[in-house]
């Protein structure tokens, strides 16, 4: 019966009119073409296609004829077992019918613009998958280092690519749920972060050389902020600061869309996902093993998760400073030295300290600038020496580079190794005596300070021991400001001789005396006054306007390195002609960098040296300074004496007072 019934279904299957049996099952209300079990009807939502397709496939039902055995029409138990069969079998071929359907091209106005252009929907489509694979590779192998920005670096498999893919397809491609769409959302977010971390290192190397702290350097974009501000004026510095922070934005809303969408890649295509991350494993593990290079780097690369465990490391070791700093500053050798036997080789002398910003290593001994600036020094140092002059110098290594004057600042007179804001905090807010409140510990001298960078309130000052501090704004300048500098050298150096150096009657004095003319970005650049013409720096105006534009000079490396050497010849001659001016036989003068400049200038070579020299009419001053081996002359030689810059301090004390041990000899303790 079986048998008959399918035989016998045929024919009529055959003989259906073409409108009611036609393949693709008709058209629509809309005279759209629409596959048999898709139109409506109680039987629209089954999986099947409900009973109306099985009819318009097969020809099975009420209107066409087929045969039964009863004379009611309706099947006997062996026909309808044998329906239930040839369904079975057909309907595989419904769902290729209703498959090759769907590949049909729609009638206009049916489907939006990627059935009305099939081509470029599909260019589309594969065209997003592409750029999000791009987008998290370049995440994911992007350098946190300025050198390290070469084309290898980004020819290599990223582990942590691989295995998130594999972590994506143990949760189930195609799976739906929260956690199954907020995986990658929250991870291609966090890859964004990571590549916005990775941009700080990036600046932060080529201006500092180390990477950014996530603890300690929040406040340190604000001075790139004033950068910014002195460089390009305020509207421009406005516009960098909304670029970047839209820019940043930007950024993780990509990242984030580019986790989601190869995430939907992988759902799709499941199989073929798993093959493919199993093969590049297997590859990655291989090359791993046996030490494959792309050139210089590795092919299998964890750069991402090295770098990952590098910030969690450094945030540990930032919280653990804390404490080690706390032992550091402690330990004082000098603390208990009684007043009376601090500084005794320079009582009645005036002792200036001077800082010249960014003069460094590089400004003596590069290639190119060191010549000049070399002749400079020793024309200096031979007029010096003709007025009974004497000088001796050599190398500090500085605890910063390129920026963060206030560390070195802090190191040079504290001894202690401030390599770090919070460092910086810790020591600004403790007791420690410093080289200069040690002259004040004394009561022998009066303390000031010179410091034309600041523009604002400085608390620091008392913890420095200064009596006075004659900033910006309190020293009577009526000039313009040059660039990140408000006030010139020559100025500064001016303001000091008659606020307090030139004073008749007074006592012996020591002066912190910061010359910032050598600032970065070093455009516009002052020229040297005849020391009676500086009167209130209004003749400036004109000075200025004779400098250059830094926005112009910053587009040219070599201008940039130009300038820069113009900027310590400006910053040495004004600290060397006041000297020949105003100095006397009481007159001791300490003067060195505080940091090398940035690397565009530095081309990272010649490591963070900085000069210092100490410069005196007396013989006796420098007598006391014969075991330290420093060079003879205003420029210290290649082969000069390094010490770190923390060690000044208690060398410095050491030789102009007594030692540690020798005052508690002396005291009986």
């Amino acid at each position: 019966m079986a048998l008959w019934t399918r035989s016998s279904r045929l024919p009529a299957q055959a003989t259906a009119p073409a409108v009611e049996t036609g393949t693709h099952g008709g058209t629509d209300a809309d005279d759209r073409p629409v596959p048999d079990g898709s139109r409506g009807g109680p039987s629209a939502g089954r999986p099947d296609g409900g009973a109306e397709a099985e009819q318009g496939e097969h020809g099975a039902g009420a209107g066409q004829g087929v045969m039964s055995d009863d004379a009611g029409g309706a099947p006997a138990d062996g026909a309808a077992d044998a329906n239930a069969r040839t369904d079975t079998e057909l309907r595989p071929q419904i769902q290729t019918q209703g498959d090759e359907c769907k590949d049909r091209p729609a009638t206009a106005g049916s489907v939006g613009w990627r059935g009305r252009h099939p081509v470029a929907a599909r260019v589309v489509r594969h065209g997003t998958t592409t750029l999000a694979v791009l987008l998290v590779l370049a995440a994911l192998l992007l350098p946190n280092k300025v050198g390290h920005l070469t084309a290898p670096m980004f020819l290599r498999l990223p582990g942590e690519g691989i295995w998130a893919v594999a972590a994506l397809l143990l949760l189930g491609p195609g799976r739906t749920g929260r956690v199954r769409r907020l995986v990658p959302a929250t991870a291609g977010t966090a890859l964004g972060l990571m590549v916005v971390v990775k941009l700080l290192d990036i600046g932060f190397d080529a201006v500092y050389k180390r990477p950014f702290d996530l603890v300690l350097d929040w406040i340190l974009l604000d001075d790139g902020q004033s950068f910014l501000r002195d460089s390009m004026g305020p509207a421009g510095a406005i516009g960098v600061v909304i670029g970047v922070v839209v820019l940043v934005i930007l950024l993780l809303v990509l990242t984030a869309w580019a986790a989601v969408r190869l995430n939907r890649v992988l759902a799709g295509h499941g199989a073929a996902a798993a093959t493919g991350t199993l093969v590049l494993g297997t590859v990655w593990v291989v090359c791993a093993a046996l030490g494959v290079r792309n050139t210089a780097v590795p092919v299998a690369s964890g750069s991402s998760a090295e770098f990952l465990q590098d910030r969690v490391q450094q945030v540990r070791a930032g919280l653990r400073d804390k404490e080690e700093f706390a032992r550091e500053s402690a330990d004082d050798d000098f603390a208990d030295v009684p007043a009376d036997r601090l500084l005794t080789g320079l009582r009645g002398k005036d002792v200036l300290f001077a800082f010249i910003e960014s003069y460094g290593r590089s400004a003596v001994q590069d290639p190119e600038m060191g010549p000049r600036v070399s002749a400079l020094l020793a024309d200096g140092d031979r007029r010096l020496r003709a007025a009974g002059w004497s000088s001796r110098s050599a190398f500090l290594t500085s605890p910063t580079y390129g920026g963060g004057s206030w560390l070195a600042h802090s190191t040079f007179n504290s001894g202690l190794w401030i390599k770090n804001q919070q460092r910086y905090r810790n020591l600004t807010s403790g007791d420690r005596m410093t080289l200069t409140s040690a002259f004040r510990k004394t009561g022998a001298w009066r303390t000031v300070g010179i410091m034309p960078g600041v523009t604002r309130s400085w608390p620091e000052g008392k913890f420095y021991g200064l009596d006075h501090v004659y900033d910006s704004r309190t020293m009577g300048y009526k000039g313009p400001k040059f660039s990140w500098t408000p006030v010139p050298d020559q100025y500064s150096l001016s303001a000091f001789e008659r606020l307090e150096h030139g004073r008749p009657g007074r006592g012996p004095m020591m002066a912190e005396i910061i010359l910032a003319s050598s600032h970065n970005p070093w455009a516009p650049i002052p020229r040297t006054l005849g020391w009676d013409e500086i009167g209130d720096g209004s003749v400036y105006d004109a000075v200025k306007e004779e400098g250059k534009d830094p926005e112009e000079v910053w587009k040219d490396p070599a201008q940039v390195r130009t300038e820069y050497r113009r900027a310590i010849e400006y910053s040495l001659t004004s600290l060397i002609t006041y000297v020949e001016k105003y100095g006397d036989e009481n007159t001791v003068l300490v003067f060195l960098g505080d940091h090398q400049p940035v690397s565009t200038v530095t081309e990272d070579k010649l490591g963070r040296d900085v000069p210092v020299t100490i410069l005196a009419r007396d013989p006796a001053v420098l007598d006391r300074l014969s075991d330290w081996d420093w060079h003879p002359g205003l420029k210290p030689g290649p082969d000069a004496p390094v010490w770190r810059m923390d060690a000044f301090r208690d060398r410095f004390l050491a030789a102009y007072g007594d030692r540690p041990g020798a005052a508690s000899a002396a005291t009986g303790r």
